[in-house]
């Protein structure tokens, strides 16, 4: 008798469950082959697209996760499982991983929209957080420059994103100023006339834009003289330091009487 109430129990639970895990089946092996080829069309669609080789990896990875989560909900309540704990479980475990990965997940957040929106790229010479430098590394959670004086910078990308940056490279030519000091006794004309030709001898220096030499200011001990050279980012330390160096010998050559002397 009890054996007979046990298969009568078991058809019953057969007739009832059967179904949804044949259709549970059918709709899981059906969406592993959507995966499948969703994610095949997206990374050809990435890469047609030039999207940053730093986040094809992670397109792809939160794609796919998502994908089989939805699949695996879906196939529980086709099935008949009730998701309130599951969900209250995943709730409650996104709530502190939120709380205890919060910089980081800014620094992630940081480094997507640096990666998506380009503000700068590798090789460009930047200027953020204090530090210039070259960009050598773009990673998801922090950036690296090469300082001139060869140090290895690493600055987190949600600090990064959130602050100015200064792209020196971007557009291909850096203006160059500094000024001259000299006393009243100087001559005007002769200064910029030694000036110019000193701009004319220096290695690096751009024809265009127009460069520029005058006078700026007019102070108690002395004439002040603005000079506006355009070079090439690379060329910048270099030029400034052999024009430098050139205007104080051919102002000295030409008699002019310079500060201190």
């Amino acid at each position: 008798m009890k054996l007979t109430k046990f298969y009568d129990k078991a058809y019953d639970w057969i007739l009832d469950i059967g179904p949804k895990l044949i259709i549970g089946l059918v709709i899981l092996l059906i969406g592993l082959w959507l995966i499948k080829v969703l994610t095949g069309r997206l990374r050809a669609q990435m890469l047609k697209s030039k999207v940053h080789s730093s986040l094809q990896p992670f397109f792809l990875s939160l794609t796919i996760t998502t994908l089989y989560v939805l699949l695996i909900i879906l196939v529980m309540t086709v099935v008949g499982f009730q998701l309130t704990i599951f969900t209250t479980i995943i709730g409650a475990f996104s709530v502190a991983a939120g709380l205890a990965l919060s910089g980081t997940l800014q620094n992630f957040a940081g480094g997507v929209l640096i990666l998506l929106l380009r503000p700068f790229e590798l090789d460009d010479n930047i200027v953020a957080q204090g530090q210039d430098g070259i960009v050598t590394s773009i990673q998801i959670f922090y950036t690296v420059l090469i300082t001139a004086d060869n140090k290895t910078v690493i600055i987190p990308n949600g600090k990064l994103f959130n602050e100015v940056i200064v792209n020196v490279t971007r557009e291909g030519k850096r203006r160059l100023d500094f000024e001259v000091k000299l006393g009243y006794a100087a001559n005007v004309e002769l200064v910029k006339a030694t000036i110019w030709e000193a701009i004319k001898n220096t290695a690096n220096i751009l024809p265009d834009p127009r460069n520029r030499v005058g006078v700026v200011a007019l102070e108690i001990d002395g004439v002040k003289f603005i000079v506006n050279i355009w070079v090439n980012p690379a060329d910048f330390m270099s030029t400034k330091l052999a024009l430098h160096e050139k205007i104080i010998n051919d102002l000295s050559t030409a008699g002019v009487k310079l500060p201190g002397m």
